[in-house]
């Protein structure tokens, strides 16, 4: 499979090199936890990696055995959250998914029976749960192989460099879309090459 996926994207004479000299990215791990998951991506939201471990951990430190619990969670008052480093914001948010499982049943829910849009559909009526994260939550807890996050800034900004575009807003996006139109089915490993390579331009 790997090789098919490089093959099918060295098409793309501008993302080849980055083929050529990155590493292919790692699978994700098996049975995946999207409630926890989820938790992990609204505490991140832009914090630096070390700020997002280090308030993680001290929230998974107020379950026991260290996973978070929805019951729980929806038990705990603001104050206990914001202790260990979430804001306002986020501990509502961090809530909010708690609820929506709860309501919805989801703990059980196979998701890997269900299509990227109807994954979209569901985790976006969450309050505090966009089209990015979930785009993220596809990609790196459910591995879906084509997902094309357009919003993301390191995506534009990769892209922008890679194929020398100088737009911005809806300009931009509508000749990202077209260029990473070739790469389906496989447009989310073009993505984890385009992170790789801006990162390791700085």
């Amino acid at each position: 499979m790997e090789q098919k996926i490089m093959t099918h994207l060295a098409l793309d004479s501008r993302l080849k090199p980055l083929l050529e000299t990155l590493p292919f990215p790692p699978a994700p791990g098996p049975n995946p936890d999207i409630f926890v998951d989820l938790l992990s991506s609204i505490i991140s939201q832009q914090l630096s990696v070390k700020a997002a471990d280090t308030i993680y951990k001290r929230f998974c430190s107020l379950f026991p055995g260290g996973t978070p619990k929805a019951e729980l969670l929806l038990s705990m008052q603001p104050e206990s959250l914001r202790t260990v480093g979430l804001s306002t914001q986020k501990a509502s948010y961090v809530c909010n998914v708690a609820g929506f499982f709860q309501e919805r049943s989801l703990f059980g829910q196979d998701w890997n029976a269900l299509s990227d849009e109807e994954i979209l559909h569901t985790l976006t009526q969450i309050k505090g749960v966009g089209k990015w994260t979930t785009e993220m939550l596809l990609m790196f807890s459910l591995g879906r192989p084509d997902v094309f996050p357009a919003d993301d800034l390191g995506i534009q900004q990769g892209m922008q460099k890679l194929y020398q575009l100088d737009l911005e807003g809806k300009p931009l996006r509508k000749a990202m879309e077209e260029i990473a139109a070739p790469w389906r089915p496989f447009r989310s490993y073009a993505c984890y090459y385009l992170w790789r390579w801006k990162d390791a331009a700085k």
